[in-house]
């Protein structure tokens, strides 16, 4: 009921709103794996104009109409319905990145302008969509294909936050250390975090933060040479035409 006057065009929902409807709307946006701390609460605070922004970045790409906003107006609504997974799934219905960037196989895509990681099976089939947060404008995180040049557990990325930053915790409970596809080294890595709020940001120094339950995942199914696209939409060029992929 809260909804049917946003799908008329009757009413715009931002801050302050609250609600079975919000509820919903977070709902549909964790599935989809937009960053939202906290979960689905029914109230329109800070974390939900962060994931609902992030949502009309990508949607926006595709969908005419969707405007980046961090409200929720029938556009969007729109969109949601059309994108979001069925009730009890998670993935996206459409809309998907083929899991190939030019002409090579991929095991992950990070989008970064809509702060998601979409991580694949060895076929090319979706297994999940995480949030994450990546570098600033002054320390970017630079797109292209790279590689796993090593994969490093928690023992070990809390001594490499010991050692860099002097906070074992920062780099949460592991790394995959990246390279460049051709082999040069990209001082960049897909990493857990001790700031989970943030995710959903450009907050980093050049790294993709994940939260440390994501990362534990993405290291399980990673072997060094996976190949990770970074790129900063889901439509990018490099990586064909947007296809739907199955959610295994």
């Amino acid at each position: 009921m809260q909804l049917s006057p946003v799908a008329s065009g009757q009413e715009v929902l931002g801050p302050g709103s609250r609600g079975e409807g919000i509820r919903a709307v977070q709902g549909a946006l964790l599935e989809m794996g937009f960053a939202l701390h906290g979960g689905a609460d029914g109230q329109f605070g800070p974390q939900t104009v962060r994931a609902l922004r992030n949502f009309q970045v990508h949607a926006s790409r595709t969908l005419p109409g969707v405007k980046v906003t961090g409200a929720l107006d029938a556009a969007t609504l729109k969109a949601l319905d059309s994108l979001a997974p069925a009730p009890g799934a998670r993935g996206q219905s459409r809309g998907i990145p083929p899991a190939v960037y030019e002409g090579q196989p991929v095991r992950v895509i990070v989008a970064l302008r809509e702060h998601r990681t979409f991580l694949y099976d060895s076929e090319g089939r979706l297994v999940d969509i995480f949030p994450n947060a990546s570098g600033t404008q002054a320390t970017p995180t630079r797109a292209g294909l790279k590689v796993v040049r090593s994969r490093l557990d928690q023992a070990a990325a809390e001594a490499a936050g010991a050692r860099l930053w002097n906070d074992k915790h920062v780099f949460g409970t592991r790394i995959l250390d990246l390279s460049w596809a051709d082999g040069r080294h990209s001082a960049e890595e897909l990493h857990g975090t001790n700031a989970p709020a943030l995710l959903g940001m450009d907050v980093s120094h050049g790294c993709i933060r994940h939260s440390n339950e994501a990362i534990i995942v993405l290291h399980d199914a990673l072997s060094a040479g996976d190949r990770v696209a970074i790129v900063e939409h889901v439509n990018d060029p490099h990586l064909g035409a947007v296809a739907p992929v199955p959610v295994s």
